[in-house]
């Protein structure tokens, strides 16, 4: 039943049971309305129903819901407005402004008695904010009205609400029947005539129902970055509008924790409340086999990691048993590797640190997105979460035995593929991804070098950091004396080492770090004295000036091999500590 107002309604009420409407386009469809005349607002048709009201008050603007379409004889109006027309027309004004700013579907007027025609501003206003403003039949009744439309509405509901069921049902019988994430987008797809993209937190597709037309529409509004990585963000705080429809998206998530995300397209459409039940649902289901999949997953990924560790300490057999074994596990050991080993990098000492839950939680994601990366690219490559760090044995593109497999061709082809897997990890930005750090190791042609290769990578992450910063990836063979000055266990006797050797240029400060700039250009320059200059777009004579000043502070290092040695390494350390 409507409510004819006359009491204001507390926010948390609503004028109808209704949870789901039809477009207005649609409500019009009733035979009591079947000769409404839409007097403006015709672009906005599609503005949804869920419930009538009756405009019998001269301030209604109270009382009014969202998605409520009112009507009105004309009287409050009249009663309600100004006798002079100009007046009478800037309220009629305000009026259409504050209905459209509740969020009303629209109003419905029934002309003749106490109100003829609407002034042409109140109309041009209408039209430019798309609001419907209705002439109604004049023999029609509000209680025809009211008794036909709440009629198609309750079947409309009725209708969505076993939709919405019946794809509830059939998705939790996909999971208890041992479905996976690509059957229930499939599922969504056919339900709700959408595209569907199932992702990760950050935007790793996870599985997808989409038509090639779809997932190049996506593509082209920019929905998709270059990795492949789905841009969550774009869609995180509401609908974006795409082609003639919109992409929609809901969060994954069971016990507090984010678990995924699923984004649909409608590519000609506006998505309906209904359809965004529908996929709140089948998030629910959704968490339900994520939830399943990463129990297990962390039970395998234990299994696992303990062989990894073996094979790294010698405990895990032969080699023909590793082989053996690591090819039940779905990987292929038996072919040219580097161990790559990628760790998150520290949060700043100077913030409040992370809960523990919410540190294993990023971790969690980083190892994930280690995983379905690599996967895309060859399922057969090894990769383990080890708790603080994610370890992958990755296959190398050139041939040891092929005609261009000297060092440099391969090192540079190793360059090349772990340069393209972390830029995917890292994707563009989006989706809270860390920044993290990775190391690798040399190539491995035999599997008892596989410990030794670890090392190395682990090696490599740790001087890497401290060399280049967080968020870069090192290779064993960039270290170079860094390798040695890292194995010092001391970093204290490091420091003393540069300042004895250095003196005041180990200070931190900008004069310091500028001397030991022109220093370490002039080691690099064999002492060229000119190129040196050039280098620093300094005139020779000042490029004298300051040898001259070196000189004086740190002895004759031009003439002196074992002194320029030992300045050398001095320099690297003052490199290390950053």
């Amino acid at each position: 039943m409507v409510k004819v107002d006359n009491d204001e309604l507390g926010e948390g009420q609503q004028l109808t049971g209704a949870t789901y409407g039809l477009p207005l386009r649609s409500v019009l469809t009733a035979q009591s309305l079947s000769d409404t005349t839409v007097l403006a607002g015709a672009n906005s048709m599609d503005r949804v129903v869920a419930g009538l009201n009756v405009m019998e008050v001269p301030d209604i603007v109270a009382w009014v819901k969202p998605d409520e379409l009112l009507l009105t004889t004309g009287f409050p109006l009249v009663s309600s407005t100004p006798s002079d027309h100009s007046a009478r027309t800037s309220a009629l004004v305000q009026l259409v402004r504050d209905l459209d700013k509740r969020g009303l579907a629209g109003l419905a007027i029934k002309f003749g008695r106490y109100l003829h025609e609407l002034p042409a501003e109140v109309i041009t206003v209408a039209d430019e904010l798309g609001f419907p403003l209705l002439r109604l039949p004049d023999g029609v009744a509000f209680d025809d009205v009211l008794k036909e439309v709440y009629t198609d509405l309750s079947a409309a509901q009725a209708t969505v609400l076993e939709q919405i069921d019946a794809l509830h049902s059939a998705l939790t019988m996909l999971v208890l029947e041992g479905g996976d994430l690509a059957q229930i987008a499939a599922e969504v797809a056919r339900v709700l005539s959408v595209g569907v993209v199932i992702t990760s937190t950050d935007g790793r597709e996870r599985a997808s129902a989409l038509t090639d037309d779809d997932r190049a529409e996506l593509v082209a509004a920019k929905l998709f970055d270059d990795t492949g990585r789905f841009r969550v963000e774009r869609v995180r705080l509401g609908p974006e509008p795409v082609a003639g429809g919109q992409v929609r998206m809901v969060p994954v998530a069971a016990g507090g924790t984010d678990l995924a995300r699923i984004a649909v397209f409608s590519p000609d459409r506006t998505l309906a409340p209904s359809d965004v039940s529908a996929l709140e649902r089948a998030a629910t289901v959704s968490a339900l086999l994520i939830t399943r999949q990463q129990a297990v997953t962390a039970v395998e990924s234990k299994y696992r990691g303990d062989f990894l560790r073996d094979v790294f300490q010698r405990r895990a057999g032969n080699n023909q048993h590793v082989l053996d074994h690591a090819a039940g596990l779905g990987w292929n050991l038996n072919r040219p590797l580097v161990v790559l080993v990628a760790e998150l990098d520290p949060t700043d000492p100077a913030k409040q640190p992370a809960p523990a839950r919410t540190q294993r939680a990023w971790q969690d994601r980083f190892a994930t997105a280690w995983r379905q990366v690599l996967e895309t690219r060859d399922r057969t490559i090894a990769v383990v979460d080890f708790s603080a760090e994610v370890v992958a044995l990755l296959p190398v593109a050139v041939p040891l035995d092929s005609a261009d497999a000297d060092s440099a061709n391969q090192s540079q082809a190793v360059e090349r593929q772990v340069a393209s897997v972390v830029s995917s990890i890292r994707g563009d930005r989006g989706g809270g991804r860390r920044s993290f750090s990775a190391g690798v190791s040399r190539i491995v042609d035999d599997l008892d070098q596989l410990p030794s290769a670890y090392g190395q990578a682990r090696r490599a992450v740790e001087v890497g950091r401290r060399i280049k910063g967080p968020g870069d990836a090192t290779h064993f063979d960039e270290l170079g004396v860094h390798r040695l000055l890292s194995l010092v266990p001391d970093p204290e006797e490091l420091r003393l080492f540069a300042t004895q050797v250095l003196g005041e240029l180990a200070d931190d400060t900008a004069a310091a770090a500028d001397l030991r700039t022109t220093l370490q250009i002039l080691l690099d320059t064999n002492l060229n004295v000119a190129e040196a200059a050039r280098l620093q777009h300094f005139h020779y004579n000042t490029m004298r000036y300051r040898i001259t000043k070196l000189e004086s502070l740190l002895g004759p290092f031009s003439s002196d091999p074992h002194l320029r040695l030992d300045i050398a390494v001095a320099l690297r350390v003052c490199e290390m500590r950053g």
